[in-house]
């Protein structure tokens, strides 16, 4: 136990102000039976340093006096004074120039983490126990670290929970910041009407409020902002889901009405005939008929609509037969599951053709929109056919697609110049 007045003071010049006798006030009061952990307690100290008001080399130095302290555990009973002279106390902080040691000491005795209890010349020692009578030491009191451990503890605590928080926080900036920037390049491509580049725009506004050494205070704003627009841009191609697939449901329910039906394909497509070397006559002036294997002759006979030739009336005519679309581009057979046997087979296809050639999902939805679903798998498998020829398989076919809604494109002469290029003899007819 150690022995003295209520109050030390410093030796020599030294001042004393309030603070100090508060630190030795707080000491008189530790629980004899107190014990704590000193390198714990320290790394507390250094989680906790900037709350506390100490600089890394003031640490240094606190580090260097617990060195000189030879249990681990801090404890009244084993004495909390430690009489280090300065030179050593220099070699254990690594060197540390006198004046700069004297500086840090200051620091540590300042901020109430240690305190002086100077002998009567200033020197720091211990005086050896006589029988029957107890010690003394002068030198540095660690009694203010046990008295504030649970302070220490509960600083330490804070700047752990804060520094949790803020990686949290940065986290769920990188998450938004890359959700939004592809929420933006998939809008570009699909809802090309609306004006992307203002939503690009806001979003580098948060982003560039956002300072280098950011605290919670500084993402906070930035989190709210992200989430606005990445809810505002997520409705926006929402929508647009649901309209594919209300779309799709409703292209489902025709296919399935097209299906039930239980006549043959051939039966469906009564324009289509595989018979060697015959030419069927047609049942009606408006029918088309058509003989074709290998090199034989194909004749259309095709209704007559206004206009000079037999081209003015392409418009006019049935939907292309499936059989003769399979001659025309035997190529898109090889991207079906199991060959091309109907008009489904052949829209499946063409998807994945379509993703093959680099046509965008929205030219071909709009194709799809204009020409029929037929139809504008129709317009892939002969685009596949000519690949090599067509640089932009994409912007050919918005160029078919709006040419389709003019009232100025069939897909019946892209089939028709496919079977020649194939080395079919096609002779058109136009019906009386």
């Amino acid at each position: 136990m150690q022995t003295g007045n209520a109050f030390t003071t410093p030796f020599g010049r030294r001042s004393l102000s309030l603070g100090m006798l508060a630190t030795q006030a707080q000491a008189q009061e530790i629980d004899p039976e107190a014990s704590i952990d000193k390198w714990k307690l320290f790394r507390s100290l250094c989680e906790a340093r900037a709350l506390i008001g100490i600089s890394d080399r003031a640490l240094v130095v606190l580090n260097a006096l617990l060195t000189f302290y030879p249990q681990t555990e801090l404890c009244e009973a084993n004495g909390l004074v430690v009489f280090p002279s300065n030179v050593q106390l220099s070699l254990r902080a690594h060197g540390m120039a006198p004046a700069t040691l004297r500086r840090h000491l200051s620091a540590l005795v300042e901020t109430g983490l240690i305190f002086r209890k100077d002998s009567p010349n200033g020197k720091r020692y211990a005086r050896k126990a006589r029988a029957g009578e107890g010690g003394e030491a002068f030198g540095f009191s660690l009694a203010p670290l046990v008295s504030r451990a649970a302070e220490f503890e509960a600083l330490a605590e804070q700047v752990r929970s804060e520094r949790l928080q803020l990686k949290l926080m940065k986290e769920r900036v990188t998450l938004l910041r890359r959700d939004v920037v592809k929420l933006i390049e998939l809008g570009f491509e699909e809802l090309s009407h609306i004006d992307w580049s203002a939503q690009y725009s806001r979003f580098r506004a948060v982003i560039d409020d956002i300072p280098r050494q950011a605290t919670i205070d500084d993402l906070e704003p930035a989190v709210d902002g992200l989430e606005c627009l990445q809810l505002e841009i997520s409705n926006l191609l929402e929508d647009k889901l649901n309209s594919q697939k209300t779309s799709a449901k409703e292209s489902h329910s025709e296919r399935h009405k097209h299906n039930s039906n239980t006549q043959s394909t051939s039966d469906l497509e009564p324009g289509f005939r595989e018979t060697q070397g015959a030419k069927t006559a047609p049942e009606s002036g408006n029918e088309e008929t058509i003989a074709t294997r290998g090199d034989e002759t194909i004749t259309i006979h095709l209704e007559r609509g206004g206009g000079d030739g037999a081209d003015a009336g392409l418009h006019n005519v049935k939907p292309v037969p499936l059989g003769l679309v399979r001659q025309a581009c035997p190529q898109i057979a090889g991207y079906a599951r199991s060959g091309i046997t109907n008009w489904p087979d052949l829209m499946a296809a063409a998807v994945v053709v379509r993703s093959m050639l680099g046509v965008s999902p929205s030219a071909y939805e709009e194709a799809c929109e204009i020409l029929g679903q037929e139809n504008a798998a129709i317009a892939i498998a002969c685009i596949l056919e000519r690949a090599e020829q067509i640089n932009s398989a994409g912007g050919y076919l918005r160029s078919l697609t709006e040419k389709a809604a003019k009232g100025e494109f069939s897909v019946w002469p892209m089939v028709l110049a496919q079977l020649r290029a194939n080395g079919s003899h096609v002779r058109l007819v136009a019906a009386k």
